[in-house]
């Protein structure tokens, strides 16, 4: 509508308003350059003949009704060519010569009211022409805020059965403002506030998306899927609130905060996670990955488990969240390829090679946290007095290789757990982090080993050499990508 002209991009435009009496036509031209375009904007057929007196008087007004918006009129000039007479509409078939119209001729004595009849015709038809530039203001505003109010009714209405809405007034509140001193977590697209509301004094955790393309994206994803979830090992979403340009998901506050925080902290500083603790977690992690890869009605492929997307509730239940990366898939198509996502150190080869996230990704990455779990060492991390740099697949399928595996156990324990229950732990992280994709145990096949309902996997002293499964063929990929790229355009 605007010709490309946009009214709130901040830069100057020049308007021309051109009114021609004889025409009875209103023309409006709108340019970023000085030079006036050969369209108008708009043309309005109208009469302003009566409001052309010999004085008037002209002002600017304007509104945006509801939405906020300043536009400024840096200068303005006016030029007349005199006030023409109108143009028949149609011309009789005969026409004598005293039916012609002649202009008549202002008189050269009466120059001083010729200046004054002219200032009055410009500012006469400055005024309505304005009226009608601020009427086109007006429509683009209301249009784009219409549109705005659409969006957000279907965001509603696609959840409306799930997480309530939050008003921001109140999440500003229960976080003071969004304090700093109420962080509670740090993510790679925003916040994560510890709230206290006031009224009810419920505790909830606020994340807060970045103002990004990526944290939109994240917030809608993760919206979109944990609004159908249920599971007692899933972090619970309470609520969501879209306002102010802010992007707010509300969840349940877990007291204990984190398996990373709990798992890596100095045991003089805090509570170290006992051995029936770390079974309870790995048995709930396998339990709630079964779900997501198995029960629900699409695929959820998380994408990004790590022990800080961990929760730990009361009790020390295990409660996966971070779904900001996850994917949904349906269970019987293949994988497409997409740009690598997740944490060094929890990634698959294959995924960091293809780009394609399965559920044996996830496996992959459930692994290296059972791993880290049982050792309590981090997945990649510098050896002490030295620069060399030890990632935990390796060190443990090494100490395997030497028939003494148990020395991987967290030496924080002191021996405090069972030896065999230790050793099949170490053993199903191993199987789980196997480098070849095909040989790694299905979600719920771990979930019963670790419940003694089906015998471990056999695991090979050595690391096998890194490998890719024949499914994952360069012309899969190359296929694959290009009905990814071919979608997005």
């Amino acid at each position: 509508m605007l010709q490309d002209i946009d009214l709130k991009s901040g830069n100057l435009i020049t308007a021309w308003i051109v009114y021609k009496n004889d025409l009875r036509v209103l023309n409006v031209f709108l340019s970023y350059s000085t030079v006036k375009p050969q369209t108008p904007l708009f043309s309005v057929d109208i009469d302003l003949s009566g409001y052309l007196k010999e004085y008037v008087f002209v002002g600017f007004s304007a509104s945006t009704e509801g939405s906020t918006g300043i536009h400024s009129i840096e200068n303005w000039s006016f030029k007349t060519f005199g006030f023409l007479p109108v143009r028949p509409r149609s011309h009789p078939h005969n026409v004598s010569g005293s039916s012609v119209t002649v202009p008549s001729v202002v008189p050269a004595s009466n120059s001083t009211n010729r200046h004054h009849k002219r200032l009055g015709l410009g500012l006469g038809i400055a005024g309505p022409a304005f009226f009608f530039v601020v009427l086109a203001v007006f429509g683009y505003v209301s249009v784009k805020k219409w549109k705005d109010m659409r969006i957000e009714k279907n965001l509603k209405a696609e959840i409306l059965a799930g997480p309530r809405e939050f008003s921001y007034k109140e999440l500003y509140a229960a976080t003071r403002g969004f304090h700093s001193s109420r962080i509670i977590g740090r993510g790679a697209f925003g916040n994560v506030y510890k709230a206290i509301f006031a009224s009810s004094g419920c505790v909830s955790a606020v994340k807060r998306s970045k103002h990004s393309r990526e944290g939109k994206t994240e917030f809608l994803a993760e919206l979109s899927i944990m609004a159908g979830l249920r599971h007692k090992n899933l972090v619970q979403l309470q609520g969501w609130c879209a306002e102010k340009g802010e992007l707010l998901l509300v969840y349940e506050f877990m007291p204990n905060g984190s398996l990373d925080t709990l798992l890596h902290q100095h045991p003089e500083n805090g509570l170290l996670l006992t051995w029936s603790h770390r079974q309870n977690i790995a048995v709930g992690l396998a339990s709630v990955l079964a779900y997501l890869h198995q029960e629900c009605e699409q695929q959820v492929i998380h994408r990004d488990i790590k022990t800080s997307n961990i929760m730990l509730d009361g009790n020390f239940n295990p409660r996966l969240g971070d779904f900001g990366l996850a994917r949904l898939m349906d269970h019987d198509k293949n994988p497409v390829s997409t740009l690598t996502a997740g944490t060094m150190g929890y990634l698959a080869p294959e995924y960091l090679q293809y780009g394609k996230a399965t559920e044996k990704t996830d496996v992959f990455s459930y692994g290296v946290v059972i791993l880290e779990v049982a050792c309590g060492r981090r997945p990649i991390e510098r050896e002490v007095n030295s620069q060399k740099m030890v990632n935990l697949i390796d060190w443990v399928w090494g100490l395997l290789g030497e028939g003494r595996i148990i020395d991987a156990a967290d030496k924080r324990l002191k021996g405090d757990f069972n030896e065999e229950e230790m050793r099949k732990l170490l053993l199903v992280g191993l199987s789980c982090a196997h480098p070849d994709s095909a040989e790694r145990p299905s979600i719920r096949r771990i979930l019963q080993i670790l419940n003694n309902e089906a015998d471990p996997i056999a695991v090979p002293k050595m690391k096998p050499s890194l490998t890719f499964s024949c499914s994952l063929t360069v012309e899969d990929i190359v296929s694959d990508d290009e009905e990814s790229k071919t979608t997005q355009s």
